[in-house]
């Protein structure tokens, strides 16, 4: 059965090219140290100027790929795993990789709830004025 042609092409797909597999490319880690910094809307930066990556043989060319989309123009989580057509989880495990290197930096936006209220601003401003 295992010589029948028919049989091997069901099972093998010429068009879906090389497949690996989301733990293959984390080495079946699932969490990074800096988990708490990436969620989805924190924004990744290479610096435009550093050229590391392209000698290092230690990172893979998912680890590449986040740094040279990230280095052309700052990217959310989100957008690099949707560019990528990686899961999240895989996404996150890179980036704690590329942030242990020092190859990339994260920001995250200031949440709504964290910025001050309007009318203390307004305070603050009439106060100034006042002096």
């Amino acid at each position: 059965m295992s010589g029948d042609p028919e049989r091997a092409a069901r099972w093998f797909d010429d068009a879906a090219g090389p497949v690996v597999r989301p733990y293959a490319m984390t080495r079946g880690r699932t969490r990074s140290a800096a988990e708490e910094k990436l969620d989805l809307i924190a924004v990744v930066v290479a610096d435009s100027a550093d050229h590391r990556t392209v000698a290092d043989q230690t990172l893979s060319p998912e680890h590449i790929d986040i740094v040279e989309l990230s280095r052309d123009s700052p990217q959310s989580v989100a957008e690099l795993a949707a560019e990528l057509d990686l899961p999240i989880g895989v996404i996150r495990v890179l980036i704690g990789d590329l942030l242990h290197a020092a190859l990339v930096r994260v920001s995250r936006p200031v949440p709504p709830a964290e910025l001050p209220d309007e009318r203390i601003l307004r305070e603050v401003i009439n106060g100034l004025r006042a002096l």
